[in-house]
């Protein structure tokens, strides 16, 4: 009976077994004729129910221990700081998943000490920094910063002394503009007021922009961050990965794409031929692993790109023709 059980449970969580996006870890904590205990975490009471479907009619099924993350009512924090990172432990030395700007608002799925277990709108998961976070709701945001970073200013200082410096992709709120300044409004209380020069932001009234101006337009933007060193799980001018500057790119055009590079590539549609577009992803697999999805660029038109790389230790434009471990990985 319990390796039946047993079986059951590792067959549900080989279809949940993508840590970035789910969590399913059950175990049988004790099993008779007829019916079962279990033990463990799950992100949705959905997977419950999927182990209860592939158990016999007659077994009953005992959830008490197990604990079910998302919930009708969960909390929600927003991102205080102009970053901040989600990583895969709560620890800052765990791996760094990915970033997240300021206004960003995060599920709030568990805590542990200083840190939170979060969810992103598209479901990405981590563990991020409570004292980063703010209770308060998400600004009325108005305008995208599209620089890949800026000073935001203090109010009232003369000459300007700055307060911090914000990423591109952060949501604004402008309340007022003088001249060649925007007066803008951040989440939470640690530089909430401040001047940003105002040529550095986009509308999200434009937004998206349409397919045939998005194109170029991703293309200035990604060249814009050339020499932005490679930071695994990076997402800012402060460093940055390769699926993290092509999410980043579509971002400030108003598109919406997955995380990671294997999440992009399954997401997207493919492209006949090889007469590649501005703005078009090209996806490579691993060397080691040669059904994985590893790495992605995003082409300036045909076989020339711009993408993040360790080769290169940052973004930098490549003919992939010309380098043999794209060309053969491709």
């Amino acid at each position: 009976m319990k390796d039946q059980i047993e079986k059951v449970l590792a067959d549900v969580a080989a279809k949940y077994n993508d840590r970035r996006l789910h969590v399913c870890n059950v175990t049988v904590d004790a099993a008779e004729e007829g019916a079962v205990k279990i033990a463990g975490r799950v992100l949705e009471a959905a997977y419950l129910d999927a182990i209860r479907q592939s158990l016999p009619a007659n077994v009953k099924l005992d959830v008490a221990n197990v604990q079910v993350l998302r919930r009708a009512k969960t909390q929600t924090l927003t991102v205080a700081t102009n970053l901040t990172d989600l990583h895969v432990e709560p620890s800052f030395l765990s791996e760094l998943l990915t970033q997240v700007t300021n206004g960003v608002t995060l599920e709030v799925l568990e805590e542990k000490d200083k840190w939170c277990f979060v969810r992103q709108a598209d479901g990405y998961l981590g563990w991020a920094y409570k004292p980063y976070l703010a209770a308060a709701g998400p600004i009325n945001a108005t305008h995208i910063v599209a620089a890949p970073t800026m000073p935001i200013f203090a109010e009232g200082k003369n000459p300007p002394e700055p307060l911090s410096r914000l990423l591109g992709g952060t949501a604004v709120e402008v309340t007022r503009v003088e001249h060649d300044c925007a007066h803008v409004r951040l989440a939470g209380e640690m530089f909430p007021k401040g001047w940003v020069p105002r040529q550095y932001l986009r509308p999200l009234a434009s937004l998206p922009i349409a397919s045939t101006a998005a194109r170029p337009q991703m293309i200035a933007d990604a060249r814009a961050l050339r020499g932005t060193y490679y930071l695994w799980g990076g997402g800012s001018a402060f460093g940055i990965d390769c699926s993290g500057l092509a999410q980043l790119v579509h971002r400030l055009s108003g598109y919406t794409i997955p995380r990671d590079a294997d999440l992009q590539f399954a997401a997207g549609r493919p492209v006949e031929g090889e007469n590649f577009q501005p703005g078009d992803l090209l996806f490579f697999i691993n060397d080691h692993e040669r059904r994985k999805i590893s790495h992605v660029g995003i082409s300036t038109g045909g076989w020339n790109m711009i993408h993040s790389s360790r080769f290169h230790n940052g973004v930098y434009e490549d003919d992939v023709q010309a380098r043999p471990h794209l060309r053969d990985n491709f």
